[in-house]
Order: structure tokens, then sequence, then C-alpha cells
């Protein structure tokens, strides 16, 4: 892979917007497919997302199989107005409940896992305003037409929501800032992802099965890197899907975000030989609040906790009728 190159299996949703088509391809493979939407107080946005998706890829074109919402005890509507729109709908902690609960995106991925049915399963956040079916078949097409491929990121502009309106781009901060220079120095083949942490990707269930879950925010990073050690960079593709609009986070929040990821890099380094951490890692993520001319520290909990790859589970293996390692 040449200096300027972007990962070689790299392409635009155009290329697969012949829905019909992939409809033939997932038909004479005979799998299903599943879409995932992770939600936690998303009653503004998740019905749009749903009726659009439903309409176009399972009415209209039978592509998706099932749509169904993982939710993190929502406070607000979020698992009526799902419901109303044709999703199932999971409340994350009643799903494998002997195994706990955690609050994080990544928790609910995991758990997903045990209520799909699909063989690809496709996973989207329930905050696009600009959503649109090339979200989920721009995911899907790479799966159907190459063998090769395992797992699908999204890529996109992310223009920011400011006072005085929108600015066409400026998101992905945590990416340009933290990510992209880490994966430089340790993972080079990665830093060639446009959007290593899009909320955005679709993968085989054989695949994803084997992975780990960070339960919060290192969850993307995580399987970017497993994947990688597992599978090599050919298991990896992207698919360009325009623009995304969505909400954008405080900078505070990025902070979190960060602390989060880097916690699940650091593991990543030390799992797989790249470095060796010498001394305990601190369990909470420090900020400053400033209040006119005082400073206050602010600890914040950033769980680190990592389920285990599903497969492991005996519950799964005997839905899934596999077989004990």
């Amino acid at each position: 892979m040449g200096g300027d190159e972007l990962l070689n299996k790299t392409w635009h949703h155009s290329k697969f917007s012949e829905i019909g088509r992939l409809v033939e391809l997932k038909e004479k493979q005979g799998v299903k497919i599943s879409l995932a939407f992770p939600t936690l107080n998303e009653e503004a946005t998740i019905g749009k997302e749903i009726l659009i998706i439903r309409t176009e890829l399972a009415d209209r074109y039978p592509l998706i199989d099932e749509i169904v919402v993982i939710d993190s005890s929502s406070k607000d509507n979020t698992r009526k107005v799902a419901e109303q729109y044709g999703a199932r709908v999971f409340t994350s902690k009643n799903i494998l409940p002997k195994y706990g609960s955690y609050r994080g995106k990544g928790e609910n991925l995991w758990k997903s896992l045990f209520v799909l049915e699909g063989d690809i399963i496709v996973w989207v956040d329930a905050d696009i305003s600009n959503i649109a079916p090339k979200f989920v078949y721009g995911l899907i097409g790479p799966l159907l037409e190459d063998p090769e491929a395992g797992y699908v990121k999204a890529f996109y502009e992310r223009p920011m929501r400011l006072a005085r309106g929108i600015a066409p781009s400026g998101g992905g901060r945590v990416t340009e800032i933290l990510v992209r220079p880490l994966f430089s120095l340790f993972y080079p083949e990665l830093a060639r992802l446009v959007q290593p942490l899009s909320g955005e990707y679709a993968g085989r269930r054989a695949l994803l099965e084997r992975l780990p879950f960070s339960v919060g925010y290192g969850v993307e990073l995580g399987h970017l890197i497993d994947i990688l050690e597992l599978e090599g960079i050919a298991a990896l593709a992207q698919v360009d899907l325009d623009m995304r609009i969505h909400r954008n986070q405080s900078t505070e929040a990025l902070g979190r975000m960060s602390f989060g990821i880097l916690n699940t890099f650091c593991s990543r380094l030390e799992k797989y030989g790249k470095a060796k951490i010498a001394g305990a890692l601190g369990d909470r993520h420090i900020s400053l609040e400033q209040k006119n001319t005082e400073h206050r520290v602010v600890k914040s909990e950033v769980s680190p906790v990592e389920r285990p790859p599903m497969i492991e589970i005996p519950e799964y293996r005997e839905k899934f009728l596999k077989k004990i390692f």
C-alpha cells in the first residue's frame, strides 16, 4: 500500500445503489440481514430513521430482514416511538441479565448479537437527522459483493452545528487529534481509514462473534485493531456516504470519550505485544471546571469493562448451535 493511498477497499455508496441487485446477491448467498439501532433518549429521530429504512429496504426491497432497537433504559419515549414505527425493541439490561449490565453503546452492540438473527449485522446510530437508505445499503453492499470483506465502516463529511448556523466541516475531532496520530505510530494501515470512529458499520456475524466489545467509547477502535490482528487489512472496507448531520458533543464530552478510547488502545498495545504499561493506569477522567476565577477538579468514571467475544457465552452458543471449542 503506497504512502498516498486510502484503504484498498474504499468505495462510494453509489456503487451499491442498485438495491435489486443486492437483494439478488443476498438471496443467492442465502443470508439474513439485521439492522440494529443502539439508543438512549432518541425519540426525536428514531421514528424517522426506522420509517425511511423500513419503507425502502424492507417493504419495497426485501434487503433487511429485521429492524431492532437496543435501548439503554431511555427516559423519553424512544422505545414507544420505535415500536410504533415497526421495530422490535429490547432494553439492554434485560438481555442476558445474568451477566449484568453496563451503560454504553458498546454494551448495546454486544448484547444485540444475542437477539439479532442475521448473518450480516448493520449498526446505525439513532441521532442522524439526514438519514437515507444509503446509510444501510452502502454498508451491506461490500459484504455481499466481496467475500473477503468482513467489516465495513462508513465515512462522510461531518458538518458542525454552531450558534450562527452549520459549518461545512469540523466533526471528527477525536479522530484527528487522538486516534489518527496513535494509528500512525502503531497501526499505520488503520490510519488510512477516513473515519475509524464512525458510528455506522456492518459486519459478518462469524467475525463479530469472535471480537471482544468495550462497553463504552473504545468499542470501534478495539474492533479495528482486533480485526487487523485476526484477519488482516483485507477484511476491512470503507464506504463514502457523503454527509452525516447529527449532534455535536462538547469539548468536555470529547475529553471523556478520548479517555475511554485511550484505555482500550493501551489494552490492545499490551495484548498484541506492541508496548508494555509499567504501572497502573488512572481509573477516572479528570477535567477542570472554571467558575469565575476558581477552578474545580471534576472526576468522571469511564468504564474500562470489556465484554468477551460473544462466542464464549454458553447461551449464545446454544442459541446459534455453536460447538464449544
